[in-house]
């Protein structure tokens, strides 16, 4: 039996898989598309059901870098919570 390393899909390839998936094309022939089996298109449409996943987005109230930032270099400096 022949082994295969794994092969982890870059987010380009990602989109096409499930953007064929929407089309209609089966994990059949979308892993021939990648010289792959079928079954190492499953694991990427199984986890949302078939159905594409929402784009991720930060949180509005998340840290930015630069606060990030800031806040390191007032703890590196001892600096009191309520001068940060």
């Amino acid at each position: 039996m022949k082994h295969r390393t794994r092969m982890h899909f870059i987010t380009e390839q990602g989109a096409d898989i499930w953007d064929r998936w929407q089309r209609g094309e089966s994990m059949s022939s979308i892993g021939r598309l990648f010289e792959r089996e079928s079954s190492s298109i499953y694991p990427i449409l199984s986890p949302s059901g078939g159905i594409r996943p929402p784009k991720r987005t930060r949180s509005q109230f998340a840290l930015s870098l630069s606060e990030r930032e800031e806040i390191s270099r007032g703890v590196a400096r001892n600096q009191s919570t309520a001068g940060l």
